[in-house]
C-alpha cells in the first residue's frame, strides 16, 4: 500500500509468551526485526513497527499461581520486564500490543461469535493429548515419545519439544480447517515466495497438508484465564487463536478506528522462529481467509540461536541473557554479532570465544582502527580539516567503485533479509578502505609539497568511506553511527544520502578521537562469559542427576569412551571424501588463526576451502604441492567474507593437529571410499 508518496511497509515479530526471561534467543528475532524496520525507515518507507506480548493460556495461570500471583498481576510484572529489555535493546517498535488490552479481548471475541455464525467454527467435544507448555494439541502420531501400561494402552508421551503431555476431554468449538486446505496449497502454489526459506514451506505440505489438516479445537473449559467466548462463556479461546489475531486487533480491525488497518494491512513481512512456523502459515491464513481479509505477504520461519549442546533452555540451563553482554561489553556488539554471526533461515550457534573474536576483529581492528587512523591523519597533516573528496588518482576512482559495488549490495541482502551477508559486503568495503590507505600512503604524501591535493584527496575519501559505512551500519548499531559522525564533524541528520560524494566539505574533525570499541583480552572476556553462564546452570539446577542416572551416565561413558553412538552406513556413505592437491594457501586478512587454501580436486575447476590451522603450520607455504583428503558435499559457508567449499581432514590429539594427507600415487579428484 502507499501513504501519500510513501510505499507503507508493515513489520511484526512473534508475540512473546511471558511466562519466562527472554534469552539472546528471544532478542534475535525482534533485534532482526527492528534492523529490517530501521533500514527501510531509511530507504524512505513509511514504516509500522509490531511486536508484543501473548499473556493468555493455562501455562500463565499455572506461572502466576506458583509465584503467589494473580494471573493479570503476574503478565503485568512481565510486560513490563520485556519492555524495558527492548528499550535496553533500542528497538523502534511504534506499538507493543498485549493479548490482555481490552480492545484486542472485544475484537477477538466479535471474530469468533463472526466465524460460529458463519458456520467456520462448530461445537464438539475434543479428546487428545496437550502440552501445557507448548500450548498445543497433539494426535497420539505426533508425539515424540508414547507412555504405555502394561496393557498396551497409551497413558501420555512426550511432544516433539520434548515437554510432557496429558490427555484432554472436554466440549470444544473447532474451526474447519480441512475445508480450506486445497485452497491454501493453491495460495502457496500462486506465492511461491508467502513461506521462506523454502524448506520451511515444503514441511508445512508433506508433514501437515498432504497427511490430512484435521480440524483444530480453539476452545478450552478447564481454565478460566483467556478470552470468553460471549455466546457461550464457559469456553475461553485457544490461545493461539487469541494470539494470531493481534496482527490485524493491534492495526484496529474490529474496532471503532480501523484506519491503521486500511493503511497497513497486509503484512509485508511477519518474522516468527520455525517452531511456530505452522501456526502462521497454517492456522492463521485459513483464519483469514475465512475473515475475507487479505494474507500477508511474507511469513520468514527464522532457525534459532543454538548452544553447543543443543537449544538454547532454561531447563538446561545453557541460556545467555541479553542484558548480561550489553552491561558488558555494550548494545552494538550484541546487535552486530546477532546479524553477523546468524545465517538467517538457518541455525547458528553462539560460542564465547565467537562473540569476543567478533568485537576485537570486525569492530575494534577493522571498523575502530580505520576510524582512528582516519581522524588522526586529518588532525596531523590537514589540521583537522576536510577540504575535498575529488578524485586526485586512479586510487580515488578505485576507491569509489568499491563503495558502490558495497552499497548495491548491502540493499540487495537487505531486501532480501540476509543481514550477514549485508555486512559482509560493509566489511568487504571496511577492508577496501583500509587497504587504500596502505595504496596511498598518506604519511609519504605529507612529506612531498607537490602531494599536498591528492592527501587532502585521499583523506576526504576516507571521511566518506566512514560516513558510507556508519549509514549502512546504522539499521544494526544504533550508536556507533552517531559516535562516527561525532568524531568526523559530520551531522548525522543531514549527510544521509547513500551515495559517495556528499561530504559537508569544510567540516572539522574531533581532535580527541576515542576508540569506539576497546579492544578485548580475549581469554579473560570469554572466561568471563563462560562464568556468567556457569551461575545460570547453577541457578536453574541443569545437569544435577539422581545417583541412579549418575551411575548409569558413567557406565555409559566407561563403556562407549569418547566415542559417539554407531552411526547407520548410508550416514557415513553421504559423506564425500576426495584427494586434492594443495596450489595455493595463504592466511585471510584479519584472522589470526584461517588459512585460505586453493586445492585442485580434479575437476577442473580450483576449488577454495577455509580452515583454522595457522597456529600448527606457521610455516604455510610448505604444504603447496602436499596432497590432502577433503570433504567436497558440504554446503558452503562465508568466513570472515570468503567462501569455503567443504572442509580438511586433520587429526587431533591432545594440544597437536595434523593435516591428513597421502602420497603422490593418490590422483587429484580420487575418491575414498
Amino acid at each position: 500500500m502507499t501513504n501519500g508518496d510513501k510505499k507503507t511497509f508493515y513489520i511484526t515479530t512473534p508475540i512473546y509468551y511471558p511466562s519466562g526471561k527472554l534469552t539472546i534467543g528471544n532478542s534475535y528475532t525482534t533485534i532482526a526485526a527492528d534492523t529490517l524496520a530501521r533500514y527501510k525507515r531509511a530507504e524512505g518507507f513509511d514504516v509500522f513497527f509490531l511486536t508484543g506480548t501473548d499473556e493468555h493460556g493455562l501455562k500463565i495461570e499455572e506461572k502466576a499461581e506458583a509465584n503467589k500471583m494473580q494471573p493479570q498481576e503476574y503478565v503485568d510484572m512481565m510486560a513490563a520486564k520485556i519492555k524495558d529489555l527492548w528499550k535496553l535493546l533500542e528497538i523502534s517498535n511504534d506499538k507493543f500490543i498485549r493479548t490482555t488490552d481490552d480492545y484486542h479481548v472485544k475484537a477477538v471475541q466479535n471474530i469468533v461469535e463472526r466465524l460460529i455464525k458463519s458456520g467456520d467454527v462448530y461445537l464438539g467435544e475434543y479428546s487428545g493429548w496437550y502440552s501445557v507448555d507448548d500450548e498445543e494439541y497433539f494426535t497420539e502420531s505426533q508425539l515424540a515419545e508414547v507412555y504405555r501400561d502394561k496393557d498396551g494402552k497409551v497413558i501420555g508421551g512426550k511432544a516433539p519439544s520434548g515437554h510432557e503431555v496429558s490427555l484432554v476431554k472436554e466440549p470444544s468449538y473447532f474451526f474447519r480447517m480441512s475445508k480450506y486446505a486445497d485452497r491454501l496449497l493453491k495460495y502457496y502454489e500462486d506465492n511461491p515466495t508467502f513461506i521462506e526459506p523454502e524448506i520451511r514451506k515444503n514441511e508445512m505440505i508433506n508433514n501437515f497438508i498432504k497427511p490430512g489438516l484435521e480440524d483444530l479445537a480453539i476452545s478450552r473449559t478447564t481454565f478460566n484465564w483467556g478470552v470468553p467466548i460471549p455466546s457461550n462463556p464457559k469456553h475461553v479461546v485457544y490461545v493461539w487463536i487469541d494470539a494470531l489475531l493481534n496482527y490485524i486487533t493491534a492495526l484496529g480491525y474490529e474496532t471503532d478506528d480501523d484506519s491503521l488497518f486500511q493503511r497497513y494491512w497486509p503484512a509485508n513481512v511477519q518474522f516468527v522462529g520455525k517452531e511456530i512456523v505452522r501456526f502462521h502459515t497454517i492456522y492463521w491464513p485459513i483464519v483469514l481467509m475465512a475473515l475475507g481479509i487479505d494474507l500477508p505477504k511474507q511469513v520468514f520461519g527464522h532457525g534459532w540461536l543454538l548452544m553447543k549442546d543443543g537449544k538454547m533452555s532454561k531447563s538446561k540451563g545453557n541460556v545467555v541473557y541479553p542484558e548480561m553482554l550489553v552491561e558488558r561489553y555494550g548494545l552494538d556488539s550484541l546487535r552486530y554479532y546477532l546479524m553477523r554471526a546468524m545465517p538467517f533461515g538457518n541455525d547458528g550457534v553462539f560460542t564465547p570465544e565467537d562473540y569476543v573474536d567478533k568485537i576485537n576483529y570486525d569492530l575494534a581492528n577493522d571498523l575502530g582502527n580505520l576510524l582512528n587512523r582516519t581522524i588522526s591523519m586529518i588532525n596531523k597533516y590537514e589540521g583537522g580539516k576536510v577540504t575535498t573528496v575529488d578524485d586526485v588518482s586512479d586510487f580515488d576512482k578505485s576507491l569509489v567503485e568499491a563503495s558502490k559495488q558495497a552499497v548495491t549490495e548491502y540493499r540487495e541482502h537487505m531486501d532480501k533479509f540476509e543481514f550477514p551477508d549485508a555486512l559482509a559486503s560493509v566489511w568487504a568495503f571496511i577492508g577496501r578502505a583500509n587497504k587504500y590507505i596502505d595504496e596511498t600512503k598518506p604519511w609519504i604524501l605529507a612529506k612531498d609539497p607537490e602531494g599536498k591535493a591528492e592527501l587532502a584527496s585521499v583523506l576526504g575519501h576516507l571521511v566518506e568511506s566512514l560516513r558510507l559505512i556508519a549509514l549502512m551500519i546504522s539499521p544494526v548499531m544504533t550508536q556507533s553511527p552517531k559516535k562516527i559522525f561525532a568524531q568526523l564533524g559530520l551531522d548525522i541528520d543531514k549527510d544521509t544520502e547513500l551515495a559517495f560524494g556528499k561530504t559537508s566539505v569544510g567540516t572539522t574533525v574531533t581532535d580527541d578521537p576515542q576508540p569506539i570499541f576497546p579492544r578485548l583480552d580475549a581469554d579473560e572476556e570469554v572466561a568471563y562469559i563462560k562464568g556468567k553462564m556457569a551461575e545460570e546452570q547453577a541457578k536453574h539446577g541443569a545437569g544435577k542427576l539422581s545417583k541412579s542416572a549418575q551411575a548409569k551416565a558413567k557406565a555409559q561413558a566407561d563403556e562407549d569412551g569418547d566415542y559417539p553412538k554407531e552411526i547407520e552406513y548410508d550416514d557415513f556413505a553421504k559423506v564425500k571424501m576426495v584427494v586434492c592437491e594443495i596450489l595455493d594457501v595463504k592466511r585471510v586478512a584479519n584472522a589470526d588463526k584461517l588459512l585460505q587454501f586453493k586445492l585442485d580436486d580434479g575437476s577442473g575447476i580450483d576449488r577454495q576451502i577455509l580452515s583454522s590451522i595457522y597456529e600448527f603450520y606457521p610455516d604455510y607455504e610448505k604444504l603447496i604441492g602436499k596432497k590432502v583428503i577433503a570433504v567436497t558435499n558440504l554446503k558452503p559457508r562465508k568466513i570472515r567474507g570468503e567462501w569455503s567449499n567443504g572442509m580438511l581432514l586433520s587429526s587431533e590429539k591432545g594440544d597437536d593437529v595434523i593435516l591428513a594427507t597421502v602420497d603422490n600415487s593418490h590422483k587429484n579428484g580420487a575418491i575414498l571410499s
